[in-house]
């Protein structure tokens, strides 16, 4: 009796390289290459997972050696493990883990929204969502007079007057220092405390990186997508050229006063005292008056950003625009907490993506 033994079926090139024309053979050659660095099969069985992969704490990524260890892995007996869940990242011969979802991992250039936790000495600690909490110098704010000089000891006595713990400010990542954590700072006008507004928190890998990240959007409410997935929406400001036409008189007015029988020639004004005034403004904790309307739309749009959270969809300011546009459709603004109307919202924005699409 004839003995019939079955081998067990392996993946060969040979049956992938008959499918492709021999104008392809350079770029065949190349594409074998990269898979028999990613999938690369040996007598064990042992392979090194390919990019893309999903790959899950302690999970073998490859026993090659030659692979260089990056973020979210770790190096045990001549082999790569995952140190996280999400996805291999694979850059010339350095193996990276990407997670799924985990803390805010800060870079240079990031604009976020973070929170005063500490006042100590010279500087302040702000919670960003990352691992370490960032650092805000005395150095790298914009101090009352809009001066740049040297930061006194009556600068430091004042710290708490110009942030305190608890309050919102929104910076831009300067640097970065060994351990991970980040420099930040607000020179720029663009920059500094927060007001007139309401603090949102969504999963810092929905929000899709732009070169701005600070919007004005319909209503009038703006916006702050943090980076780091603190947002901050808030009534939007008026044009400087027309909001500072009030202040502007007044400002005259006070010169004039001040000033007496001044005549041309006579010397300069010396305005210091009113322009320091008019920037501590700028760290001020009340708010401004604020209509209902607003604040509705405020609401309206903060209901929004926790419906794309919800759906899983990536953040930007089209996105929200959209979003907040299809809420009308589903009346009162306190209908929206509920989450089958944020799964409608989502639906509907994803369903309107793809008609838009396809034409």
């Amino acid at each position: 009796m004839d003995i019939i033994t079955i081998t067990q079926p392996r993946q060969a090139h040979t049956a992938m390289n008959a499918s492709v024309s021999d104008d392809d053979d350079v770029e065949m050659g190349d594409m074998q290459e990269n898979m028999d660095i990613n999938m690369n099969i040996d007598i064990d069985g042992s392979r090194a997972k390919a990019e893309k992969d999903i790959v899950v704490p302690g999970e073998m990524i490859t026993d090659d050696p030659s692979w260089m260890r990056g973020h979210g892995t770790y190096f045990l007996s001549e082999k790569t493990y995952s140190a996280k869940a999400g996805t291999i990242l694979r850059v010339n011969k350095l193996l990276s883990v990407i997670p799924f979802k985990g803390r805010y991992s800060p870079e240079t250039g990031d604009h976020v929204v973070g929170r005063i936790v500490e006042v100590s000495n010279k500087r302040w600690k702000v919670n960003i969502g990352a691992e370490h909490d960032a650092i805000l110098m005395l150095g790298a704010v914009n101090l009352p007079g809009g001066v740049l000089r040297r930061k006194s000891e009556a600068d430091e006595l004042q710290m708490r007057a110009i942030l305190k713990e608890g309050d919102l400010l929104n910076a831009e990542v300067q640097s970065l220092f060994q351990d991970g954590s980040a420099s930040l700072h607000t020179r720029s006008l663009k920059y500094g405390k927060l007001r007139n507004g309401v603090f949102v928190l969504v999963p810092s890998n929905l929000i899709i990186r732009a070169k701005n990240h600070a919007h004005d959007l319909p209503g009038g409410v703006s916006i702050i997508l943090g980076v780091n997935g603190y947002c901050w929406i808030y009534k939007t400001k008026l044009n400087q050229h027309t909001s500072t036409g009030v202040e502007q008189s007044k400002l005259e007015a006070a010169i004039k006063s001040s000033v007496g029988g001044y005549k041309p020639g006579a010397g300069t004004v010396s305005i210091t005292s009113l322009e320091e005034q008019s920037s501590w403004d700028i760290y001020s904790d009340k708010n401004d008056a604020i209509s209902n309307s607003i604040k509705e739309t405020i609401s309206r749009y903060k209901n929004c950003l926790l419906a794309l959270s919800h759906c899983n969809i990536s953040i930007n300011e089209t996105r929200l625009a959209k979003a907040y546009e299809i809420s009308l459709g589903y009346g009162d603004v306190n209908s929206l907490v509920n989450y089958d109307t944020q799964q409608y919202i989502g639906d509907d924005l994803i369903n309107s993506e793809k008609m838009r699409g396809s034409e």
